[in-house]
């Protein structure tokens, strides 16, 4: 199979890892054990509103170590009886659950997750340009008997877009090759980038043009990069752009 489909295919696997770090809000219904007064339960929920300790529940896929995450809000919506529904914005690998137990254990109630819905992945919400399956299923049988690859971007979007809230790094076009070589990117390549990067977080490296090349590993902070005229900046973990989309400006082996 050739064309935008396969391609497409590969680049996102490629930047999956980078939507799983990327902040989620969800819709949760939490279950208190005991009755509890409304505005002790908004009271608390504001408590958790900073960077938490949580150690992962039995059932998960992850080492129960106890880490660190961050709740940016969590706005309390309705109670009904003893079933509480809140809105919570919070860093990648945040476990729900396990933030409506902590929540029952300072109320001294106890409490469980109920129903929980995911409305935000990184840039992508539940009520922004999704598509259905059986959209998808449509226009891909469309595709399959037109061939026109203008069907296939009726569901699939640009990689950039799960890439809007990555820090980014925006380098000249005789850089952009040896990027996709698996080279790092070093000071000279540089030519803009935006203030919010910090040493050892991922970024994404961009073309002029703010199409992707790689996803790296920023190894000086945003203040650090100003002040540089030589060394590394960022260090490559995945290329996303194909070698040879825009021309070979560096050179190999001996001169």
């Amino acid at each position: 199979m050739t064309g935008i489909l396969p391609i497409a295919l590969e680049e996102s696997r490629k930047i999956v890892q980078a939507l799983l770090t990327s902040g989620k809000e969800y819709c949760c219904v939490m279950k208190l054990h005991r009755e509890a007064k409304e505005e002790r339960v908004k009271k608390v929920l504001n408590e958790f509103e900073d960077t938490i300790y949580q150690r992962p529940p039995l059932r998960a896929s992850v080492k129960r170590r106890l880490r660190t995450r961050t709740i940016y809000y969590l706005d309390f919506l309705e109670m009904v009886e003893r079933n509480v529904l809140f809105k919570v914005g919070c860093e990648g690998g945040t476990y729900i659950r396990k933030l409506c137990h902590d929540v029952g254990e300072v109320l001294g109630c106890g409490a469980h997750m109920q129903e929980l819905r995911r409305t935000r992945s990184g840039p992508f919400t539940e009520n922004g340009d999704m598509v259905t399956l059986h959209d998808v299923a449509y226009w891909f049988m469309e595709w399959q008997q037109k061939k026109d690859e203008t069907i296939l971007k009726q569901f699939i979007q640009p990689m950039e877009k799960a890439l809007a809230l990555v820090p980014k790094i925006y380098i000249r076009d005789s850089a952009v090759d040896a990027i996709c070589h698996g080279a790092n990117l070093t000071a000279p390549g540089v030519l803009s980038f935006e203030t919010k990067i910090r040493k050892n977080s991922m970024v994404a490296v961009l073309t002029l043009k703010g199409e992707a090349v790689a996803l790296s590993n920023a190894i000086s902070s945003a203040k650090e990069i100003l002040d540089m005229d030589h060394g590394i900046v960022a260090v490559s973990r995945r290329v996303l752009m194909r070698r040879g989309t825009y021309p070979k400006c560096w050179k190999s082996g001996d001169v």
